[in-house]
């Protein structure tokens, strides 16, 4: 499995507005790509953060959303994010609700 992890700076009291776009417009587009496995949103709106983490079958298709389909989401949060969000990518080693366990090496 693998993830991505989108670090996105809000505008100040676009909290609210950031999360009932993320339910309403983006995971309407996740659930729509092959590979996609979950979405995990944390807003702290004391400090205007937002943290975004989607999970994938495999690294190919994380890639395909990143290069298809993540430029859309971008632009459908334009007027609540402030600079450009950061993005990292991880394999997963563990996760207790996918049920995933560190691969033997």
């Amino acid at each position: 499995m693998y993830a991505r992890n989108v670090t996105l700076h809000l505008k100040a009291n676009s909290g609210p507005e950031f999360t009932r776009r993320v339910e309403a417009d983006i995971l309407p587009m996740l659930r729509k790509q092959k590979g996609f496995k979950d979405e995990i949103t944390f807003v702290a709106a004391g400090r205007n953060e937002a943290v975004a983490i989607s999970l994938w079958d495999k690294q190919d298709s994380a890639d395909a959303y990143g290069r298809d389909t993540y430029p859309q989401v971008l632009k459908s949060l334009d007027k609540l994010v402030e600079g450009t969000p950061t993005l990292e990518s991880y394999e997963v080693s563990n996760s207790t609700f996918h049920n995933i366990a560190a691969a033997r090496h």
